[in-house]
């Protein structure tokens, strides 16, 4: 694992993640790991299974570069290798190379930055695609890129291409992400597909790609495998997409989406996506026994999600028996012998002179 890691329940910008946190990647699986606890920037301190290191330039090419030593490592080796990059880019606050912003020039400054950091990502991304053609392992990986959420409001030209909503919102500008699969040898027709697909498929489809057993799936998932795919149009999507986050809730069923902006009012709104995607028509008066149907569906899982929660649905020892502690990393002891030297550090200066816990 490579950048950000954000599963440890620290809040505030991202700091190396410590060998003895019992959420740290390596608890998780990960043989390496490169790793800080949420988001990064430039110049970033990090933590090589625990050990703090500190490096120079852009996040995006830095986690590249690691990420690529490491499977320039283990190429030539039968076992297949997995790798996971998570970008800290882009995220606010934007810090961006002055070279990287010179094709913005009547942009205001946090779009430039904003830009420039896309523009670096962009670079590393296509650093990664052509070290993996020249050591001729291209056409056996798999290269599965996307995005986490919707962008932020505030930048110009904006980020969500013309749709409702920004980051934290369930309308589709918070929801809708680009998502892009290479992987020469089995997809050998490139194209465009209007399936919907969500980032809880990932699991699925690599278990399945992989050949992995059904059993190592544990129930309930939320996810489908979008192997099929690959190789041509599937028709429908089997199972609806639910989300849920700080009180709003969503599922989406193929061209059908229901949503809530609170969970406890319980008012509940019906999107046609296909002749709709920018939800400007509310039709759940129009259509009832869809909104009827798909409220039936998003309660369901609802319940769900609260008994996986308690630890109602795992067996025992398959899952951690908590979830991590959201706090701030200024809280954790372990970190406070840092604090003197973090002050003079850029993107830990806000923490600091504010005097009030880190958020995210």
């Amino acid at each position: 694992h490579f950048g950000k890691w954000h599963l440890n329940g620290l809040r505030g910008p991202g700091v190396p993640v410590l060998s003895t946190d019992d959420h740290n990647p390596g608890e998780f699986g990960f043989g390496e790991w490169l790793s800080v606890t949420n988001f990064f920037d430039r110049d970033p301190i990090m933590s090589r299974k625990g050990t703090f290191e500190e490096f120079r330039g852009d996040s995006s090419d830095i986690v590249v570069s690691e990420a690529l030593n490491f499977i320039d490592q283990h190429r030539k080796e039968a076992r297949p290798i997995f790798t996971v990059i998570w970008f800290g880019s882009p995220h606010s606050p934007f810090r961006s190379a002055a070279e990287d912003k010179t094709d913005f020039p009547g942009l205001d400054k946090n779009s430039a930055e904003h830009y420039g950091e896309l523009v670096a990502m962009d670079r590393s991304i296509g650093k990664l695609r052509s070290a993996l053609r020249e050591w001729g392992i291209a056409g056996n990986t798999l290269v599965w890129f996307c995005s986490d959420n919707g962008g932020l409001p505030g930048i110009t030209p904006a980020t969500v291409g013309g749709l409702r909503g920004f980051k934290n919102s369930v309308f589709e500008g918070g929801l809708r992400v680009p998502a892009v699969i290479e992987w020469p040898d089995r997809i050998t027709q490139p194209r465009v597909t209007n399936h919907p697909a969500v980032t809880m498929d990932i699991f699925p489809t690599l278990a399945d790609v992989v050949g992995l057993p059904d059993s190592v799936l544990l129930a309930p998932r939320d996810g489908v495998s979008l192997k099929p795919l690959f190789t041509g149009e599937t028709g429908a999507r089997s199972q609806p997409i639910p989300f849920r986050h700080q009180g709003r809730a969503a599922l989406v069923d193929n061209r059908y989406k229901l949503l809530t902006e609170n969970l406890e009012k319980g008012v509940y709104q019906l999107y046609d996506l296909e002749a709709d995607p920018q939800e400007t028509r509310d039709i759940s008066q129009e259509k009832p026994e869809i909104a009827k149907r798909l409220r039936g569906a998003l309660d369901t899982w609802n319940a769900s999600v609260n008994a996986s929660q308690t630890g109602r649905d795992y067996p025992e020892g398959k899952v951690h028996d908590t979830e991590p502690t959201t706090r701030s990393w200024t809280e954790v002891t372990e970190y406070q012998p840092y604090f003197e030297a973090w002050k003079k550090r850029p993107e830990y200066s806000n923490v600091f002179k504010s005097g009030k816990k880190a958020s995210e």
